[in-house]
């Protein structure tokens, strides 16, 4: 993906999250994504760097909506979670 791709999918990440914490998902939930200090209209960041927010984010919405409403399959947020893993691993 070219990086102005992966930050249009930053930002719609970043606004299914709010979506969520609009509709009663505590805040909290996405407490390491928060920590991070970039955002989709951080231009400037790596494409890398982004990348990495975006796999976070879809982490724990996956996790989020896995947990609550059972909508993401276990295995589907499992699998995210794993290339998480070895995304923060390279670092």
């Amino acid at each position: 993906m070219y990086k102005s791709e992966i930050i249009q999918l930053h930002q719609l990440l970043v606004n299914l999250m709010k979506f969520l914490v609009d509709n009663g998902i505590p805040r909290e939930k996405f407490s390491e994504y928060l920590n991070l200090t970039i955002s989709p209209h951080h231009i400037y960041k790596t494409k890398n760097e982004h990348k990495k927010a975006v796999f976070l984010l879809a982490n724990e919405i996956s996790n989020v909506l896995a947990d609550s409403n059972e909508i993401v399959p276990t295995g589907v947020a499992r699998r995210i979670e794993y290339i998480w893993d070895r995304l923060k691993e390279d670092d």
